[in-house]
């Protein structure tokens, strides 16, 4: 039986969710703040298949819970619930380390199936990471110099380094990657790897970078691989040496 953490301050919206997703089957736990939920996690670490976060907490929102789950090591998966609608809230999420996020009020059959594919997602993990078969399926993997990234198990490995990416980190590199030695715009991220159609800040795009580059680039003051294309947005250099 999947377990679900559900950090919500709103008593009735609580209440709704923990009865609904024990009807589907789910064992559910409730908490109300930032705070208690963070100390629920630190206690039991892998006591949780799914977490749905609200934004608005008191004390710590869940932009905070969710970069201190991330920056403790815990990445299972999150799913974000807000009431404001603004993408930059959106892709704030994502930048803090969100899986995935619905706008409020919801549809109680979406948030479900949203939950569903996380726990899809859990799933398929920890098959690739404990199965062994004697023919295995070919790895989602792509190398490039000294580097690998492993989408099926959302790790970067650099030399003797492996980086745990969360699903929105790996779908940037992804997206930068299949458009290998071509600049790719902000705008076109936003709408093809978000799925935001608006007029959006593009500095949480710009936050990934800097991640990414922390990851890959020796020196990421002087990127070789996550390059800038000013005015446009950025291209990725699988081979540096081969740039025009």
């Amino acid at each position: 039986m999947s377990k679900v953490l559900v950090v919500e301050d709103e008593q009735h919206l609580a209440d709704g969710l923990r009865f609904n997703l024990e009807a589907e089957g789910y064992q559910v736990q409730v908490t109300d703040t930032g705070e208690s939920a963070l100390e629920v996690l630190k206690s039991d670490p892998a006591a949780f298949d799914v977490v749905v976060l609200d934004v608005m907490l008191p004390g710590k929102d869940g932009f905070s819970v969710m970069s201190e789950m991330r920056g403790a090591g815990q990445f299972v998966p999150t799913l974000m619930l807000t009431a404001r609608g603004h993408p930059n809230d959106v892709l704030k999420g994502f930048a803090a380390g969100a899986d995935d996020y619905l706008t409020k009020p919801f549809d109680l059959a979406i948030l479900i199936a949203r939950i569903r594919g996380l726990l899809r997602r859990r799933e398929w993990l920890t098959r690739s990471m404990n199965t062994v078969v004697t023919s295995p399926p070919a790895p989602d993997v792509f190398k490039f110099g000294d580097k690998s990234v492993d989408f099926d198990r959302l790790q970067l490995h650099v030399r003797d380094q492996n980086f745990p990416l969360t699903l929105m980190e790996a779908n940037v590199l992804r997206y930068l990657i299949q458009h290998d030695g071509k600049a790719v715009s902000r705008k076109r991220m936003l709408e093809e790897v978000w799925n935001l159609h608006e007029d959006t800040d593009t500095r949480a795009i710009d936050n990934f970078i800097v991640r990414l580059r922390r990851y890959i680039e020796d020196d990421p003051a002087k990127p070789r691989h996550v390059l800038t294309v000013r005015g446009v947005g950025y291209r990725f250099m699988s081979e540096p040496d081969k740039e025009d």
